[in-house]
């Protein structure tokens, strides 16, 4: 089993304190692909559905790419498809698969995150889970949110949960024309940076007031917080599904399952 709030890759590092969630303006029209990059290197979008294995991955995971997507003018709308039931991890008196998801949402609130889905395929074990049902379920997330921008963690840099998520993102977006981008690690091929810029500090804030609010997890908190404090500017992000075209990068590797 793997911690939902398990530290992610550095890049080097500025923090700040809490700013207020940032205004959305600058949407684009619907419709509109993101195969531009802005000069930071963020992918233009005017609405990103991100899908998680698991409450946490939306904060320490994506929650740099997520506050500037909405701090660059797009709607956010976030797809877990697990409870988060199979952390080690349990601070408080209930239930994981109770309790996460409630988390999941006021972790969200901060993150700008406007509309949240919890599935309930099994944690820890989205392999044994059919794909046709995982892309089935991504594909209803599409439908609902008519994303421009798919967004997930890197098969090659998460757990067997996350390889699972973006191959299931990659069959539905495949098949709907949505390109998916995956954060990934900073030397990644064929990836690029996003550059934070001015706002990193109010990012990285943001992260970890959003990692703090799953309160059943604090026992990994302060390996969490300072992995997160050890963030620079720099985003990293690679295409799975290309954008602008919609055909799916080659397929991901199956999950290995101990």
């Amino acid at each position: 089993m793997s911690s939902a709030l398990a530290p992610i890759t550095p890049t080097a590092g500025t923090t700040g304190c809490l700013p207020a969630r940032p205004v959305r303006t600058n949407v684009q029209p619907r419709g509109s692909m993101p195969a531009a990059l802005s000069p930071s290197g963020l992918p233009k979008a005017r609405t990103v559905l991100a899908i998680t294995a698991r409450p946490g991955v939306e904060s320490t995971g994506l929650g740099g790419l997520l506050y500037a997507f909405g701090a660059a003018g797009a709607s956010l709308a976030l797809l877990s498809l697990t409870r988060g039931e199979a952390s080690p991890y349990n601070s408080t008196s209930a239930r994981l698969e109770a309790v996460r998801p409630w988390e999941l949402q006021l972790a969200s609130w901060l993150l700008g995150i406007s509309s949240v889905a919890v599935a309930d395929f099994p944690d820890g074990g989205l392999g044994y889970s059919p794909m046709p049902e995982l892309a089935e379920r991504v594909q209803r997330a599409i439908a609902e949110h008519d994303p421009d921008l798919i967004l997930v963690l890197d098969p090659a840099a998460g757990d067997p949960d996350d390889a699972r998520v973006a191959h299931a993102a990659q069959v539905a977006a495949g098949f709907a024309g949505v390109p998916v981008a995956a954060r990934t690690v900073p030397d990644a091929q064929s990836g690029w940076l996003v550059r934070l810029g001015a706002d990193t500090g109010a990012a990285r804030a943001v992260q970890r007031s959003a990692a703090r609010a799953h309160a059943s997890q604090s026992e990994a908190l302060p390996e969490v917080l300072r992995s997160l404090g050890s963030l620079g500017d720099g985003e990293p992000l690679r295409w799975l599904v290309t954008a602008g075209v919609g055909a799916p990068a080659p397929r991901a590797a199956e999950p290995v399952l101990n």
